[in-house]
């Protein structure tokens, strides 16, 4: 499958994809251990940050909330990395499962926890992970349950519900304009 955007350069930013390229670069996903690369060697943006450059306006809001998602809710990194490759298994969504499945390894996850994620079976985790991979998989089929939201609601509380709500929303959107765009 061929990309339907050519990946722009820095050299041919305009001021407002400049500022853009400049916060996904040198914002939080720059920093720290790197599991998977922002840029590819010519400097362009991958994934679904070279697609965002093609509106700044709505792109900063989106990066900015996917930086958000990332890196300053309550869920914690297994939950957060748990819900992010179940959305990429349901939308069939490679780049996100390729990232995302390297940043899961490096913050733990066995070989056999990725495998059973792609086919979207959560039998296998427990306690809080279990509710947030059961509401992952409940949120990605249109709604909760209203033992669902018990579950969410008493185990993870409505703050860190609202967040993985969020998450389950932006990373299938990611996964809609990946799809679209055939990156």
């Amino acid at each position: 499958m061929t990309t339907r955007l050519p990946p722009l350069r820095p050299n041919e930013f305009t001021a407002d994809q400049a500022a853009l390229y400049a916060a996904i670069t040198g914002g939080p996903r720059a920093r720290g251990r790197q599991h998977f690369s922002l840029t590819a060697p010519d400097g362009s943006l991958r994934g679904p940050f070279d697609a965002m450059l093609r509106s700044p306006a709505v792109g900063s809001a989106q990066q900015e909330l996917g930086a958000a998602i990332r890196y300053r809710t309550g869920l914690t990194d297994r939950a957060r990395e748990l819900a992010i490759l179940l959305v990429a298994a349901r939308w069939s969504s490679t780049f996100e499962k390729e990232a995302h499945e390297a940043v899961a390894r490096g913050i733990g996850f066995a070989d056999d926890e990725l495998t059973a994620i792609s086919g979207e079976d959560v039998s296998g985790f427990a306690d809080a992970e279990g509710v947030v991979g059961r509401t992952t998989l409940m949120l990605l089929d249109g709604d909760l349950s209203d033992a669902g939201w018990d579950a969410a609601a008493d185990t993870l509380g409505i703050a860190a519900l609202f967040e993985l709500t969020a998450l389950v929303g932006y990373y299938s959107t990611l996964a809609l304009q990946l799809r679209v765009f055939r990156v």
